[in-house]
């Protein structure tokens, strides 16, 4: 489920700001942007969504301010900088500029620069982190819970309409099996010439062997039964969304195999609208963990 989670932890004069956006997918899919000299923290950052998430892709930005007096010292890196000297003079060069590479230039890349800091004060910061980390990730789980509180509603709302139109359809297949079983005998009479010559009991077994083939009684049965399963698995706190997923496609294997049995336009027409109903919940899970 998609949602957004934001969380600030001042400590001092250190503040860290998390923002947390997650988008729908199949699988958990953690994306990190950490201040730099953090940057080595990124899997801890990921195991910590995994403890809150299970499904979606997650964009974690990560901020630390410093007020001037706790301000880390900087040092050059002096690599980075002949490296970016290196393609200014390069790209001077090639467009053919006479100006000189300068050390204003150079000063337009933040990343010749660098904080030292103590283990010390690297472990105050990654704690300070941690927690607005774990906040903006429960004020996510917030706004998921409740966009997932609607979605459950909707669900439970198109389960519930789907079972009354399979309650109605196990009834006209009720009706409808004396009138069929009554059809087969008559074009069963209709074929053969000599009535004598047939076992009256035999044909009579075979006529209740294929009237029973019509017959969708067990489908219908089987069907409220995945539905009482998935109503309870919604009601479930635990992460649901694979069963959810597999008695939707029993629900939809039922329903083709009623589809298959049964001649009735009237009981065809209400599979039907079933079957579409069933595709927008499997669309629907897509959503859930």
């Amino acid at each position: 489920m998609t949602g957004y989670g934001q969380a600030e932890v001042v400590d001092n004069e250190t503040t860290a700001i998390v923002e947390v956006r997650c988008v729908n997918s199949r699988y958990l899919d953690v994306i990190v942007r950490l201040p730099r000299q953090l940057n080595h923290r990124e899997n801890e950052v990921r195991d910590l969504a995994r403890s809150f998430i299970s499904r979606g892709k997650l964009n974690i930005s990560i901020t630390l301010n410093k007020e001037s007096g706790d301000s880390a010292p900087l040092t050059v890196n002096s690599s980075v900088a002949r490296s970016y000297y290196k393609l200014l003079t390069e790209l001077r060069k090639s467009v053919k500029i006479r100006e000189q590479v300068k050390l204003e230039h150079l000063l337009q890349f933040s990343e010749i620069f660098s904080a030292v800091s103590s283990d010390e004060t690297e472990e105050k910061d990654w704690a300070i982190i941690q927690r607005a980390v774990k906040d903006s990730l429960d004020s996510l789980n917030a706004m998921r819970g409740k966009e997932g509180a609607e979605l459950a509603k909707d669900l439970t709302s198109r389960v519930r309409a789907m079972g009354q139109t399979v309650a109605q359809i196990e009834d006209l297949s009720r009706a409808r099996v004396p009138e069929e079983r009554r059809k087969l005998e008559e074009k069963v009479r209709q074929i053969i010439s000599d009535p004598s010559s047939v076992d009256q009991n035999r044909l009579e077994l075979e006529i209740l062997l294929l009237s029973e083939k019509l017959d969708v009684t067990e489908e219908c049965v089987r069907f409220r039964s995945h539905e009482k399963f998935f109503l309870e698995s919604i009601a479930s706190k635990d992460p649901t969304g694979r069963r959810l997923n597999f008695l939707a496609q029993e629900m939809n294997r039922e329903a083709n195999t009623i589809a298959s049995k049964s001649s009735d336009t009237e009981i065809s027409r209400l599979i039907v609208s079933v079957k579409e109903e069933l595709e927008k919940i499997r669309e629907q899970l897509q959503n859930v963990e």
